[in-house]
């Protein structure tokens, strides 16, 4: 989508898997987020990644979810054409990750 690099959840499950080191964020809004994340992940609503671009790195294997995959696309073109820095999109987002079969968690129990 867009030229930006995507993961299907099959992917992400594996990176997961394999303890690969991952920087997941979830940029969804608080209400989404508080219904459930997957595990591991990071909360940085969209609006607020304009603020908080500085604190990723090009050595970061960094990948965006949202609900449907929109949101985090425009985080990864965000992110791309801002600092340089390439992210990944999950594509179909959180919805395609627990259609594939895959656990969400609270934000607490994460």
């Amino acid at each position: 989508m867009y030229g930006i690099k995507e993961i299907d959840a099959r992917g992400l499950r594996q990176m997961l898997d394999e303890k690969k080191p991952v920087r997941l964020i979830d940029v969804r809004t608080d209400a989404e987020f508080r219904q459930g994340i997957i595990e591991g992940a990071e909360f940085m609503p969209l609006h607020l990644l304009p603020v908080k671009a500085t604190e990723f790195s090009k050595d970061d294997n960094i990948v965006f979810y949202c609900r449907s995959g929109a949101r985090s696309a425009q985080a990864c073109m965000f992110l791309q054409q801002q600092t340089g820095v390439e992210a990944i999109n999950l594509r179909g987002g959180i919805i395609n990750w627990y259609q594939s079969g895959y656990n969400i968690v609270q934000p607490n129990a994460a």
